[in-house]
């Protein structure tokens, strides 16, 4: 009995922590996210997030991509980019010419709640940029969205100069907390967080477990002895 009565609470003080860490991990980043209008012949235009980072992605000519400026944990719940305009209509005014091709950009720079703090978004635009046939997303957007910022791992942390700070940051609650560190994701556009250090539980939630774990094999081996 007296053993019993040791170990349960400590079972559920471990399952209590254990439960938190499933917590811990909802967290979302406040980042520019990069899409592809698919519109192809079969299926209706729809957004899709890209599989490539801007730095790398090259579009065809007739090609239109999008940025949202969002709040979210990874790609599945992304906010996509605003608005239906379509290729014809971004780029009516950019006459073809040899040797360049056109690309139709959707600049979505979200909403009020989704801004830093003591920022305000500026509303949806579309821009057609003109480029060189082998240029990448990234030089389309430094044609039309300048100033760009990036941080030292490359991730696009604003275009045309919003937000003025801030970078891949993690948020809870709306609330921003410490600097994540996003790491070479950014070139895969893939959400800050995933796959790096910052994705799992922390060095403290491991530690607290550890710390229960190693409470409850002293109750155990303690009320065995008393008992023995």
């Amino acid at each position: 009995m007296t053993c019993r009565r040791l170990v349960l609470p400590v079972l559920c003080l471990l399952l209590a922590v254990l439960g938190t860490a499933g917590q811990a991990q909802a967290v979302g980043y406040r980042y520019w996210s990069f899409w592809d209008r698919n519109s192809t012949a079969d299926t209706a235009e729809t957004w899709v997030y890209a599989t490539q980072g801007p730095s790398t992605a090259r579009p065809s000519d007739g090609d239109v991509q999008g940025f949202r400026f969002s709040v979210s944990e990874d790609s599945k719940d992304s906010a996509k980019p605003r608005g239906a305009a379509d290729f014809a209509t971004i780029c009516a005014k950019t006459p073809a010419r040899e040797g360049s091709k056109r690309v139709g950009l959707v600049l979505d720079f979200g909403t009020t709640a989704d801004a830093p703090s003591g920022s305000t978004p500026p509303r949806p635009r579309t821009a057609c940029a003109r480029i060189d046939d082998n240029a990448t997303t990234a030089d389309a957007l430094a044609t039309v969205a300048k100033p760009l910022r990036y941080d030292t791992n490359a991730l696009l942390c604003a275009i045309a100069g919003y937000p003025s700070t801030g970078c891949g940051e993690p948020v809870a609650d709306g609330r921003p907390k410490a600097k994540a560190s996003p790491g070479k994701e950014a070139e895969a556009n893939s959400k800050p967080g995933n796959g790096d250090e910052n994705s799992g539980p922390s060095v403290g939630l491991l530690a607290g477990i550890a710390a229960v774990a190693a409470l409850g094999a002293a109750a155990i081996w303690q009320a065995r002895r008393r008992r023995d």
